[in-house]
């Protein structure tokens, strides 16, 4: 298939097509991640954008059942320099053409992604059209300049799950993969570490929540009952959790009126709360701060993020194009991380009530562990609570 990709600044880049045989429209962003396109595929942050991969060879160890972050790929469409010929990892149940096929998501090879990277850098993140069928390039563009963007836009309602529910009631999801050799491959994918007791009930807000969040939860002890996104305050409060936690997710925070009503509620409440990426962004807003978007964003393993408190510099794993204005926030408020590449809020805390937040990922996936002890820290808060 011919490809086709466009931006609002006029710009036309030509290339094959993979995947499915579709197209969309979406704000055109870059990922600087090595390995990791399966988690980054589908992340329900990237809902609504099309996404450019940096490293040039993608899809070599193909696509598996057991890596999803989410309960389907999320992002509009797929931008990358060189396909791979060949799938070859022991755990891969689909090539990434047949994966996005599956899921009706059209990609595009061939396409100089330095250029394009560089472009966005310059620009700014743009809205962009991607198409794998016949259409001309100056119709291509009409189409991005057409597109609705994603400022004032509500995403969350898309990819929330809509039932509140257990997570991993059995046992069976939240296990650490263990490498064994000597037996089969298709044992081999099932052995896992032991996990501890789950002891803390919490609540987890889902604004588009990454299933190794939950993972992660469930691994420190905790029993997580996921909530949709739009659930009240005192709808979540009724179980007598001892802890909420407020999930990542996509889109534009201010666009989230009822979440940062619930949010401010909780924070009222005087419960344990930790955030990440959207909910920091939530609970920023709950605070009474505002938030506003970033030129290109911060998508990538690779990002600095210094712990203002102890000089500690970890190296972190984020997908956001909205940041905190910390100009905004009430003297209640510390800024206790910031991101070392351009000082945007990176991290919160609350001055007198037991709440944190960060604004990229502890629980990678993918990405450096450098912060998954933010975790053990959210148990900590809550048994010192």
């Amino acid at each position: 298939m011919n490809a086709v990709l466009a931006l609002e600044d006029g710009t036309v880049y030509h290339g094959q097509g993979f995947g499915a045989r579709a197209e969309a429209c979406g704000e055109v962003c870059f990922n600087t991640s090595m390995t990791g396109y399966q988690e980054i595929l589908t992340d329900p942050s990237y809902k609504g954008q099309i996404v450019t991969m940096t490293y040039p060879l993608i899809g070599n160890y193909g696509v598996n059942h057991q890596d999803v972050e989410s309960w389907r790929p999320h992002v509009a469409g797929f931008v990358i320099r060189e396909l791979s010929p060949a799938v070859s990892n022991w755990r891969a149940d689909f090539s990434l053409a047949d994966y996005l096929e599956k899921y009706g998501i059209p990609g595009i090879q061939g396409v100089d992604t330095r250029a394009l990277t560089k472009r966005l850098r310059v620009g700014g993140a743009m809205k962009g059209f991607i198409s794998t069928g016949e259409i001309s390039g100056a119709e291509a563009v009409a189409r991005a300049r057409a597109w609705r963007g994603l400022i004032g836009v509500d995403y969350v309602k898309e990819v929330t799950h809509k039932e509140s529910f257990l997570w991993d009631p059995e046992n069976k999801q939240s296990n650490s993969f263990k490498l064994v050799h000597g037996i089969s491959a298709e044992d081999a994918r099932n052995v896992h570490d032991p996990l501890r007791a789950a002891d803390i009930p919490i609540v987890a807000y889902d604004f588009g929540m990454k299933y190794n969040i939950l993972r992660r939860l469930r691994q420190r002890g905790f029993k997580v009952r996921v909530l949709p996104a739009t659930t009240p305050a005192a709808e979540a409060l009724k179980s007598k959790p001892a802890g909420v936690f407020l999930s990542n997710g996509p889109g534009d925070p201010a666009a989230l009126g009822y979440a940062v009503e619930a949010v401010s509620r909780l924070v009222s409440s005087g419960i344990p709360i930790f955030g990440i990426c959207l909910g920091h962004q939530i609970l920023g807003q709950a605070f009474g701060g505002k938030t506003f978007k970033l030129k290109f964003g911060h998508r990538g393993a690779n990002q600095p993020v210094k712990d203002l408190e102890t000089g500690k510099v970890e190296i972190t794993s984020q997908n956001h194009g909205f940041a905190v204005d910390p100009a905004t926030l009430p003297s209640a408020i510390t800024v206790n991380r910031v991101n070392l590449n351009d000082q945007t809020v990176e991290g919160m805390r609350h001055k007198t009530r037991p709440i944190f937040c960060v604004q990229y990922h502890p629980e990678a996936s993918p990405g450096p562990h450098d912060s998954t002890a933010l975790f053990d820290e959210f148990r900590a808060l809550i048994e010192g609570h």
